[in-house]
């Protein structure tokens, strides 16, 4: 049996959710001779693809020291968007002037429900990814515990060896924190922290404007925080097109948050319960007091403690474990899935690539990593959706590039919802209508790129998109005016010149 991870507060959900994903009582089974395949860590890499390769009728370890279901259900993606999901509800009901719904009370956020919500939120969801479940329902020996390598085919947990044919590394990646000299001594929260608040903070500094530290960011302020954003480098969100960060921006400006770009932490110093900190901006040195500071500058794969060494697996501690485009490691046994080998940190990537390694380890599949096209979404508001390649991007491989972009405010619905910041983008193949990348920023922008996302992965053009009917009114609708923009754009002054003598013909 292993201990028990401690997630605080103390709450019935979060009872409930500790025991799911690691129940108190859990007896680790007795290991079979041999497994087909062996993985390590439970997060969303390792759940789907020790889920799938039992399915199949495979003989399968999970291997988890801590929490089933990895950031994304405990630490990330889901208590993240439960906070989302109130600042946003609050801050539209602050808003309705526009609607002609008058007189709304002065409103504020209840902390303490808004975090009891999102337990009980991660509770309820807790039991897809439970030990039980794998162990019952899907034939999944589940160990809890500390598993490491000890040679090239062999796990230890505990006082258990588990022998394999083929193994999966799935550890996942954890939060990385910039060297500012006194800040580990000041205490400071990370994504692995911040949802065990039981206060809201009155003033928070939030060092990095990437997707997780705009998120949280504007989350806080709409809660009721007085946020600050300190960014070494010259703007936020620096992986998107300027035009489209520009208006999150705004956005953050409007809302009150503070922003500071190409600034300098100089250190951090603990002054009772205030954190200090001193920073260098436009030349000038100064010092903000804030009651927490959350640290969002990145991630930092896990690659330390379980043997890689032993294993034969090569590993950098900022990069990751080293894999071909098979996913297979230096070490021809194992492979590996996920935020500990990938660039694109997403559940939904690291899904895709469990099943590129459940094809490729276990079925002498040749799927390759590089196929995958993978879109993803920053949760702001507005949101900024992604998929394929940005402009310079296609423009560096050697592609001439065709680039359309209709603003949301061309919907008639945009108009209706109030909600007309934003736009849809393609990047075209110059002459063709295929699609080489895309963005869109709405409030919704993670819902819409799916249709996108399709095309580029089918290899259907935009053509293909011109076709096909959208309902109205729908602010999805602005994909489709792309569509009619590129139909346009192919109309040249000769052709129209020659449409014209057609039907002037017509009319004789």
């Amino acid at each position: 049996m292993s201990q028990q991870p401690l997630i605080s507060p103390a709450s019935e959900a979060n009872q409930n959710l500790l025991d799911n994903v690691h129940p108190t009582d859990w007896s680790n089974p007795q290991p079979a001779p041999c497994y087909n395949l062996v993985v390590l860590g439970g997060g969303p890499a390792g759940l789907v693809t020790a889920a799938g390769a039992a399915g199949l009728g495979a003989r399968v370890a999970l291997v988890e020291k801590s929490l089933l279901g990895g950031d994304c259900l405990n630490l990330g993606c889901v208590p993240s968007k439960c906070l989302i999901r109130s600042g946003r509800a609050l801050h539209n009901a602050r808003h309705t002037g526009s609607l002609g719904i008058l007189d709304v009370p002065n409103l504020q956020a209840d902390f303490s429900h808004v975090m009891a919500r999102m337990q009980k939120v991660r509770a309820g969801l807790s039991d897809h990814d439970s030990a039980r479940r794998f162990s019952k329902e899907l034939g999944v020996d589940v160990f809890l515990g500390e598993g490491r390598f000890t040679g090239p085919n062999r796990l230890q947990v505990g006082e258990q060896t588990l022998a394999f044919k083929k193994a999966a590394i799935c550890t996942g990646a954890r939060a990385a924190a910039p060297p500012i000299p006194g800040l580990e001594e000041a205490g400071f929260l990370t994504n692995e922290t911040v949802f065990s608040l039981d206060k809201l903070p009155a003033r928070l500094a939030v060092f990095g404007a990437g997707p997780i530290g705009c998120e949280l960011a504007q989350s806080f302020a709409r809660l009721g925080s007085e946020v600050t954003i300190f960014e070494y480098g010259p703007r936020l969100l620096p992986r998107e097109d300027a035009d489209a960060a520009e208006i999150i921006r705004q956005t953050f400006v409007e809302e009150g948050l503070r922003l500071f770009f190409n600034v300098r932490t100089q250190k951090v110093e603990r002054q009772g319960t205030e954190r200090l900190i001193h920073y260098e901006y436009n030349g000038s040195k100064d010092i903000l007091a804030v009651d927490q500071i959350l640290v969002g500058v990145g991630r930092a794969p896990n690659v330390e403690g379980f043997g890689l060494k032993e294993a034969e697996v090569d590993y950098h501690p900022r990069s990751g474990i080293r894999v071909n485009d098979r996913l297979q490691t230096t070490n021809p046994r194992i492979f590996a899935a996920g935020d500990v080998c990938s660039l694109y940190k997403f559940t939904h990537s690291a899904d895709a690539q469990a099943r590129i390694v459940i094809a490729n380890a276990l079925f002498l599949g040749r799927q390759r990593n590089s196929q995958l096209v993978i879109p993803w979404a920053t949760y702001t508001s507005p949101e900024i959706s992604h998929v394929g390649m940005y402009e310079k991007e296609a423009r560096d491989r050697g592609f001439q590039v065709h680039t359309l972009t209709v603003p949301l405010a061309d919907t008639d619905r945009a108009h209706i919802d109030s909600e007309t910041q934003g736009f849809a983008r393609v990047h075209l193949k110059k002459g063709t209508d295929k699609i080489l990348g895309a963005t869109i920023v709405a409030q919704h922008a993670g819902e819409m790129i799916g249709e996108l996302a399709m095309a580029v992965t089918n290899g259907l053009g935009l053509n293909a998109i011109g076709r096909t009917l959208h309902p109205y009114p729908t602010q999805a609708e602005v994909i489709k005016k792309l569509a009619d923009a590129y139909q346009r754009s192919r109309l040249t002054p000769k052709l129209k010149k020659l449409l014209e003598l057609w039907l002037r013909w017509q009319r004789r």
